[in-house]
């Protein structure tokens, strides 16, 4: 897939070209590959991408569930996250290539996270952890801690939306609501929520749907592009994206960005928060 086929080429890391940029003094790699077992250390110990550091994104870049911040996948205040990229060697003046081995979810969500405190220049590597072995490159067991940078985090407000701005904003025709869940959880045949279904008005973009079959990597860009348009996801309109919990969605957000959409945020507390509320309307 050509990579100058998207309108933001810089945010896109293929094999080839990282592996041309190893050993560059500003270049940080950062490894989110993770387990719910608690394992992300052990498989990131087992072999990495040279260099690499490793995070514990769903413990170091979310707030704790104990918070006040109810149901979801909550973006971690400042002071956490910037000690936790910190420690990873992450700060002012370095660039960054992510990657995991789950679609690109967690990298993306990683993206999400840094860029919604003001870090602009991360790349996630297209095909993941996957891709960079299937070439015969380079895999390292070193686990050095880089030394710690320093991170000032500038939260950008326009990138986050809580469930009272999205309550607040239905029936608006100046924003386009987009669920990246899978087609079964928008219609509402299936779901982990109090209730199923949708948030009204919103359109099904399945973020599966986006990545070539049997493999981590995006499709080209005229294909994501059909994709998007089929759903009525056109330019022009301020575009909320959401899922379970802001990890798909944090995909799909990074996709929007790729293809040269502007105005994208993110709902974080996703349909673990609206479906839970037995407040709020939902569509089926």
């Amino acid at each position: 897939m050509p990579v100058t086929a998207f309108a933001r080429p810089e945010l896109l890391a293929t094999p080839d070209w990282l592996a041309e940029q190893l050993g560059r003094p500003d270049l940080r790699i950062l490894d989110v590959r993770w387990r719910p077992d608690g394992t992300g250390p052990a498989v990131f110990a087992a072999g990495h991408v040279p260099g690499a550091a490793h995070i514990d994104w769903r413990t170091e870049l979310i707030e704790p569930e104990d918070t006040e911040a109810g149901p979801g996948l909550h973006l971690a205040g400042p002071e956490r996250l910037a000690a936790a990229i910190g420690r990873a060697g992450i700060g002012d003046g370095t660039s960054l290539v992510i990657y995991d081995d789950s679609l690109g979810l967690y990298a993306s969500r990683a993206w999400w996270s840094l860029r919604a405190y003001g870090y602009e220049s991360a790349r996630i590597l297209d095909g993941g952890f996957t891709a960079w072995t299937a070439g015969g490159r380079p895999l390292s067991n070193a686990s050095y801690p880089p030394a710690v940078a320093a991170f000032t985090p500038r939260a950008n407000p326009r990138l986050r939306l809580t469930t009272t701005d999205v309550r607040s904003i239905l029936g608006s025709p100046e924003v386009l609501l987009v669920d990246a869940r899978a087609a079964a959880e928008y219609r509402g045949h299936e779901g982990n929520a109090r209730r199923l279904g949708h948030i009204p008005g919103a359109v099904s973009v399945p973020v599966g749907a986006m990545h070539v079959p049997g493999t981590q990597r995006l499709r080209d860009a005229g294909a994501l592009r059909d994709m998007l348009l089929k759903a009525n996801v056109a330019r022009g309109r301020r575009i909320i994206a959401y899922d379970g919990s802001g990890v798909a969605a944090a995909r799909l957000a990074f996709v929007l960005a790729l293809l040269g959409y502007e105005d994208v945020a993110l709902y974080d507390g996703g349909w673990a928060e609206w479906g839970d509320r037995l407040d709020l309307p939902v569509d089926r």
